[in-house]
């Protein structure tokens, strides 16, 4: 999507895939970015659980996961991801 923020959706005919199989292939993406002097963050969703993710390779390459969020929780979690996903679209990158 950008140069900090990593979006990756998963395609599966069967509806009980689990959004952490796609992590070792999303951090593969995140850690090839260019942009390595700065965190990246990344989503992994299958349209009812997201995850999301964040990379740094300031001194060696780290990762960080959230909690699942699911949409069949008792409380709609959908509305933290977005809020998240807001948070995350006010961090202003680094230029120069």
């Amino acid at each position: 999507m950008s140069d900090f923020l990593w979006l990756v959706v998963i395609e599966s005919k069967r509806s009980d895939f689990a959004v952490t199989r796609a992590i070792p292939q999303t951090l593969a993406y995140m850690l090839g970015n260019p942009e390595g002097n700065r965190p990246t963050f990344g989503l992994i969703t299958n349209g009812s659980e997201f995850l999301f993710l964040k990379t740094s390779r300031i001194s060696t390459p780290q990762y960080a996961t959230s909690r699942l969020f699911s949409l069949v929780n008792p409380t709609n979690e959908l509305y933290e991801v977005l809020a998240i996903l807001k948070r995350l679209a006010l961090v202003k990158p680094n230029v120069g």
